[in-house]
Formats: C-alpha cells, structure tokens, sequence
C-alpha cells in the first residue's frame, strides 16, 4: 500500500471507528483472530442445535448438567495451568487442544455415524467449547489493551466475531448437503490452527505498538502467573464487583435457555435438515444485524452514554421484545426475538461487559473471569432448563406465561447492569 493510501486507510480508521494509527495492527489482527475463532465455532453450532429437537426437554437439561460438570472441571484445569504454565505455551495450547478434540470426532463419526452417546458427547464439547474459546480471547484482548482503549475499540473488535459468525453458518448452510456434517467438523478443526501464531505476535504488538505495559516481555506472556490454582474461585465469590459481573451474566443465560428451549418445542415436528436450515438462517440474521452495529455504533454508545447504560439497553430491549411474544407466541416471532436478543449481546453487551475486566488485575483477568465466563454461564444453563422443563412439563405453562416470567428477570438484569457500569465508570475516572 503506497503511502497516500495508507494515510487515507488511517484516516478512515480515526473517523469511522476511533482506532488510532498506532492501534491498527493490533486491532485488526484481534478482528482476525475472533474472526476466524467464530467461523470455525459456528460451522459446528447448527449441526449441535439440529440435534436438540431429537432429546426430550430432560435429556436436554441433563445434557447441560453434564456440559456444567465439565466446565467446571476444564475451569479447575486451566486454573492450574495459568499457576504452573508459562502464557507464551498455554494460550495456544488452548486452541490446539480443541482443533485436536474436534479431529477426534470427525473421526469418530466417520466410524460411528449412528452413535446416540457420540452425538451427546459432541453437544457437549461444542458446548464448553463455544464459552471457553471466547472467553480466552476476550481475557487477552483485555491484557493486550488498556481500559482507556477498550471503550474505543472492543466494539470494532467484535465485528469480527459478527463476520466470522456469518461466514460459519454460510459455509454449513452451503456444504452440509455436499459434504455431510462430519466433514465440516474436519473444517473448523483447521480453522482453530489458525490463532496459535497470531497470539505471539499480538503479544509483542501489545509492547512494541501499543507500549500498554512497562513489563518486559519476559515477565509477561513468558511468565507463569504462579499462585493458588482455584484462586480464580475465591476471588469471585470475595470480590462483590465480580459477584455482580457474575450475576448480570446468570441473568442472561436464563433469557437464553428459555427462549431456546421454546425455539426445541417449536421446531420438534420439522425434519433435522429443516432445523439445521433454520438455525443456520437465525445465525445469519444476527451476524449481518451485528456487523453494522459493532462497526458504527457500540464504540459510540460507550463513549456517550457510559458503560451503565450500554449495559443496560439490550435487556430493555428484551423486556419489550418478550412482552411481544407473550402476545404472539409462534415460531417466527420467537425466531425474531432470537435474532435481535443474540444481535444485540453480540454486538453491544458482550464487549460492554469484556470492558468490566480491563479494570481488574492480570491475575483475576486469567483466573477469575474464567470462572464467570464458564462456570457460572453453566451453572446458570443448569437452574434455568431445570426450571424451565419444571415450568413447562411439571406446571403446564405455555409459552405466553413463560415470556412474561421472562420480561421480568430481563428487567432485573438491566438494573445489574446499570450497577456494573457505574461501578467501572468510577473506578476508571481514579
């Protein structure tokens, strides 16, 4: 690129989405990384969601018990290792780990197709897979950058999510009936190769570029960070700031697992194919929705309205949005209201809340929010399919009742939310 345009690039940059010439590297390759992260996850995610109409709602919530088993046990694990493993091996070992288990089952179902347990296995890997994948990379993006950048710049981050969460669904929806399931499972294994090399080089743009750390590169990503391998378990039920971030991520895994579970009832009289198409179809739906917004609004929002209420927009939007489906409770309405809830975390709640942890140190970034990301994310599937199977099967309600239920635990969590972001908001201002 010749140097006027690089200067037109830059200043494209500056205007249209706040990144600084010195940030662009840096944030470009984050775009990268989450991109190619949500690609490969969402290939996976339909062919895991096309199974659930074929499981009554206990066998589902028995399958999110066992998925909050092993998140708690990988959590234990990568707790131990952040103690006893230096940075510069254990994060891209990480995404190593899990393109191997994923070229593990597309070997597994070459030789098993038929397998009940083998499917039930797979949903829950994709399960602890889809939050702890995510998680890792959020928790570097907050090491690499400063809690004076994140506002700016974790909005166009996460755009790359929203594309890679396009071009994944796209693919599976193109490819499944060329190729069959188990070859799109040997695709997104590849894919997960992908970010080993790049986290090193982040690291080192992270000190070269971006100066956010007077550490030596030694002392950071080479290190170990040592201490208490379960510290990240006490530090979250000590610290009320994290109890909160906890609780405001409880919430939104209720309104997930319940409009989920009823998006299962719906789609139980369509074919596997049919399924697959259409949660391929939501998949793109949101992902197109989230790209304009992440892009051109998210850093904006934060900027001008604070952290409280970026926070708190999208669960006001779901209080309203479920009060419509108490009203309408039919497929497509509830696919709508899928769409604009997923869009709308994607795009403006998710980095808001990555954002909360730009202020907490290395240790509890690591440890901790792990702990929140996974095994509170699990827990909060667990009680909420319980209840909700318990709500449905046990009391009889319908789907009217259960949006309205629903529209009230939404508005608790825009109020956690309003909470969280003035907390931050102080502790940035010191």
């Amino acid at each position: 690129m010749s140097k006027p345009n690089q200067n037109v690039f830059t200043g494209l940059m500056r205007t249209v989405a706040r990144v600084e010439p010195h940030e662009i590297k840096a944030v470009w390759l984050s775009f990268f990384f989450v991109f190619t992260l949500m690609a490969a996850y969402y290939i996976l995610r339909p062919i895991r969601d096309a199974m659930s109409s074929d499981w009554t709602d206990a066998e589902l919530s028995t399958l999110f018990t066992a998925t909050f088993v092993i998140s708690v046990v990988v959590t234990a694990l990568y707790g131990a290792a952040c103690a006893k493993v230096r940075l510069s091996r254990l994060l891209p070992g990480i995404y190593g780990m899990f393109s191997l288990s994923f070229f593990g089952f597309f070997v597994a179902f070459r030789a098993m197709p038929d397998a009940a347990y083998l499917g039930k296995g797979f949903y829950v890997w994709i399960s602890v897979f889809s939050l702890f994948q995510v998680s890792v990379f959020w928790t570097l993006m907050a090491d690499i950058f400063s809690k004076k950048q994140a506002p700016r710049l974790f909005g166009f981050i996460a755009a790359g999510s929203s594309i890679g969460a396009i071009v994944g669904p796209a693919l599976a929806l193109l490819l499944v009936a060329p190729l069959g399931k188990s070859n799109l499972i040997l695709i997104s294994a590849t894919l997960l190769l992908v970010p080993i090399p790049v986290i090193a080089y982040l690291e080192k743009l992270k000190h070269r570029e971006l100066q956010n750390d007077v550490d030596s590169m030694a002392e950071g990503y080479g290190a170990k960070l040592g201490g208490n391998p379960f510290a990240g378990f006490r530090d979250f039920v000590s610290n009320p700031y994290l109890l909160g971030i906890g609780l405001f991520l409880f919430l939104y895994t209720v309104i997930s697992t319940f409009v989920y579970f009823e998006l299962k009832h719906l789609m139980a009289d369509l074919d596997s194919d049919t399924r697959t198409q259409i949660w391929s179809g939501m998949d793109l739906a949101v992902n197109t929705l989230s790209i304009g917004t992440a892009f051109f609004v998210t850093g904006r929002l934060n900027t001008r309205f604070g952290l409280a209420w970026t926070l708190a927009l999208v669960p006001l939007v779901i209080v309203v949005g479920l009060l419509v489906v108490a009203l309408a409770p039919m497929l497509w309405v509830v696919v709508g209201m899928q769409c604009v809830r997923r869009a709308g975390n994607y795009s403006i709640t998710r980095p808001g809340r990555e954002m909360l942890f730009t202020v907490v140190d290395r240790d509890t970034r690591y440890k901790a929010k792990s702990v929140i990301d996974n095994v509170v994310y699990r827990g909060g599937d667990v009680i909420s399919a319980w209840a909700f199977t318990g709500l449905s099967q046990g009391l009889g309600l319908g789907l009217g009742v259960l949006a309205l239920i629903g529209a009230g635990i939404a508005a608790i969590w825009a109020l956690v939310g309003r909470y969280l972001g003035k907390k931050y908001e102080r502790v940035q201002e010191d």
